[in-house]
């Protein structure tokens, strides 16, 4: 298994003659972030690697949720008559949220910079995003929680899926149209919750008890802004940009089927969660949320890093992912009625398992393109220069 290949020789020969292609409509990236990164990348030195700034940003995603995770491990921590989470940590996670994000800007900036653009910087790059998506929603739920002022796990739980079927649908247009139309709400998403977290830190988290407007809540602007900006904007924008290729005659795809493959294993791991969820004896999200949506965030970044693979190796998307065989067993057997402990018992072997599934499968793409272009992922050094 430790050297198991994942890309197929057809992928390989498919990335050979892969081509970027994007569009990026959005004014604020346009005339604010484009700007603000051409400056920013400026200051790196010319010796550093586009993948390293890639990396990097992950990492501080990834800080900010284990921050949070020990300040408020079970979501009550804004609620009142709880512990609240100190000031100092909501600066730090505003100010390295914007760090992550610059970052992620100014990847790819520095590799056309330093002429270092390759198909795997992209493919890395999208592959840690699909993964930040659940990372980023899980640790923005700590400024409101759950409790009388906050939100509920199990809408958190939707909301989060709201949010991965945003991320997967720009890759489904690229899957089927051959450009990545990048989605608005990205760079919105960011800059606000950047702001939002630093001003928590200043008036607290009693701030957003209070009504937003009459008896509207902060809270129900905060689920209004993410359902609005996917059923408003995300969803009309992918249709219209689909719409436009099929108009064309320049889709990917002539069937249906072929054209709706991609959504196949994200349609049911949302099914299979949900069902254990709403079939849980011990009431399993209620129990330990954090891990339950780590559990289906990983699965989710398993299958659309796969959807990526095919979608610039220009080959066909796999119907099933193997993680949901596994998820699949599990909600059978917690259906049959386990006891409390062995179903929390289950979740975190099975988060464990995808965990490590996950890495493992990125650890050798990684490697296997990176042997395939003669590169370094993390230097700009080749290989027959040593």
């Amino acid at each position: 298994m430790a050297g198991y290949e994942y890309v197929s020789s057809e992928q390989l020969a498919g990335f050979d003659k892969y081509k970027y292609s994007a569009v990026d409509t959005n004014p604020l990236s346009l005339y604010v972030m484009h700007p603000f990164w051409n400056t920013i990348v400026k200051a790196f030195p010319t010796w550093l690697a586009p993948n390293l700034i890639t990396f990097s940003g992950f990492l501080l995603v990834v800080f900010n949720f284990l921050l949070l995770a020990y300040f408020d491990p079970d979501f009550y921590a804004s609620a009142p008559g709880h512990k609240h989470v100190p000031g100092w940590v909501w600066i730090v996670v505003g100010i390295l949220n914007f760090v992550a994000y610059t970052l992620d800007g100014v990847d790819g900036k520095q590799a056309r910079r330093t002429n270092s653009s390759t198909p795997l910087g992209e493919l890395f790059d999208h592959g840690l995003d699909s993964w930040s998506c659940v990372y980023f929603v899980v640790t923005v739920y700590s400024i409101f929680g759950r409790g009388p002022s906050g939100v509920s796990v199990f809408v958190l739980y939707l909301l989060l899926w709201v949010v991965l079927f945003s991320f997967i649908l720009s890759h489904w247009e690229k899957y089927n149209t051959g450009v990545l139309f990048l989605p608005w709400g990205y760079d919105i998403s960011q800059v606000t919750i950047s702001f939002v977290y630093i001003v928590t830190a200043i008036v607290g988290v009693e701030a957003w008890y209070e009504p937003f407007l009459f008896n509207f809540l902060y809270r129900d602007l905060f689920t209004t802004m993410i359902i609005g900006c996917a059923l408003c904007v995300t969803l009309p924008m992918s249709l219209l940009n689909f719409y436009k290729s099929c108009k064309n005659n320049s889709l990917k795809h002539n069937s249906i089927y072929e054209a709706l493959v991609p959504f196949f294993s994200p349609c049911l791991l949302f099914i299979l969660s949900t069902a254990w969820i709403l079939q849980s004896p011990s009431d399993i999200l209620e129990m330990h949320p954090r891990v339950f949506y780590f559990m289906v965030g990983t699965a989710f970044a398993n299958i659309t890093c796969q959807l990526i693979v095919c979608q610039m190796s220009n080959t066909r998307c796999p119907t099933l992912n193997w993680l949901l065989v596994p998820l699949f067993l599990v909600v059978v057997v917690v259906n049959l009625g386990v006891a409390s402990y062995i179903e929390s018992m289950l979740l975190y072997t099975v988060t464990a398992a995808f965990t490590l599934a996950h890495i493992h499968y990125g650890v050798r793409v990684v490697k296997q393109l990176s042997s395939h272009f003669q590169i370094y992922p993390f230097s700009l050094r080749k290989p027959n220069s040593d």
